[in-house]
């Protein structure tokens, strides 16, 4: 390649106005000052968010279903990309099919990838490449929703940290350079939960040179664990969602990595489809705030009592959705006036009480996902 920074960024979801702008393949309009920072890059990484597909076959699940235009890997090869990683929550949206047209896809323009397979063990496979003098493995988690596969069905990769050591230890074992990333965390909530940062620095103890997570739709912060970066959140790097204009679904940053034997990184922050179409760079007054929030976060992340406290604050701020989709019913007016005390809940404490030991409990949990599962499939 003859360059050696690698480049990661975020959510890469082709959808609305990016859409139109990857089916015509303008990229300059797309990417605009950011364009540079991808053309002279060794290696450039995203998130492929969702399945370049023509298929309108759904699956059932809950959440949105996202596709892009197949033309979109187009695109991606023309602006530098060579590595998609597609261990996410969507790839699996419109099904196998969905998956493989988008691994053709990326194919068929010279593109990697990494994080999916028509069987686990296919899914579970590292990537490798040479980076000037330097081998790079790249592996790809996704926490567990409905593309995830733990057997000889089509999926992600999934995040089951007892496999992800031994697949780490490996990769650690045959190159110079390991890469773990990580699709996963509370969306729309700036920080890792205590279990996030156990876990990611769990993945550094194993092997890992750099630790970089997405999903949230919002930028975290970072820190370096026992000389390791781990980044506990890039946002998004394009998507455009009009109604979440003026947000923190608008900022993001990408990771440029430096390997080698005294290995360094930097971070680019950005501003995504806020108004205009695409990703700029910050500046001026702009990037010093989100140097200075990223200060802000970085101290908490350092803190495990603040770290804790924080989190308890977010699952007081959700904690009525959350108890909503535990009701045995899905009755919206109901909701309301249960929420406004109006009608009592269903969930007694005793109710409570073992919904929390069988969510829990391991052997519990395992039984409850597959007769779930099971239900799911049939019909």
């Amino acid at each position: 390649m003859g360059k050696n920074n690698i480049l990661i960024t975020g959510d890469f979801c082709p959808v609305n106005r990016i859409n139109e702008l990857a089916s015509s393949g303008n990229n300059r309009l797309l990417f605009n000052d950011f364009l540079p920072q991808l053309l002279n890059s060794g290696m450039v990484v995203t998130n492929l968010e969702c399945p370049l597909t023509d298929s309108d076959s759904k699956i059932r699940k809950s959440g949105p279903s996202l596709k892009g235009s197949v033309m979109t890997a187009g695109l991606l090869a023309d602006s530098g990309f060579n590595l998609v990683t597609l261990a996410n929550n969507h790839i699996m949206d419109f099904g196998p099919s969905g998956m493989f047209s988008t691994i053709a896809a990326c194919r068929s323009k010279g593109i990697g990838y990494v994080g999916v397979g028509a069987t686990i063990d296919e899914a579970r496979k590292i990537f490798y490449t040479v980076l000037g003098d330097v081998k790079i493995a790249v592996l790809n988690f996704s926490e567990n929703e409905f593309s995830t596969t733990h057997n000889n069905s089509p999926g992600s990769n999934p995040l089951d940290p007892i496999s992800n050591y031994s697949d780490i230890k490996q990769a650690k074992s045959e190159a110079d350079y390991v890469i773990v990333i990580v699709h996963g965390g509370h969306e729309f909530y700036n920080l890792p939960s205590p279990r996030i940062k156990s876990t990611l620095r769990f993945f550094a103890d194993a092997g890992a040179d750099a630790v970089v997570q997405h999903h949230a739709h919002c930028h975290s912060g970072y820190e370096i664990y026992n000389g390791i970066p781990i980044f506990y959140g890039l946002g998004n790097f394009l998507f455009d969602i009009p109604e979440k204009r003026d947000s923190t679904w608008n900022l993001g940053y990408a990771v440029e990595l430096i390997p080698g034997s005294d290995p360094s990184f930097r971070i680019i922050p950005y501003q995504q489809c806020n108004g205009e179409v695409g990703v700029k760079l910050l500046g001026g007054e702009q990037l010093n705030a989100f140097l200075e929030n990223i200060k802000v976060m970085n101290e908490i992340i350092a803190d495990d009592e603040a770290l804790g406290i924080e989190f308890g604050r977010y699952c007081a701020r959700v904690k009525k959705m959350y108890l909503s989709f535990l009701e045995p019913h899905s009755l919206q007016l109901l909701h309301v006036l249960q929420s406004r005390k109006f009608f009592p809940s269903f969930l007694s404490r005793k109710k409570r009480t073992l919904y929390s030991n069988l969510i829990r409990c391991e052997s519990h949990r395992d039984v409850l996902i597959y007769l779930l599962d099971q239900d799911r499939n049939v019909g």
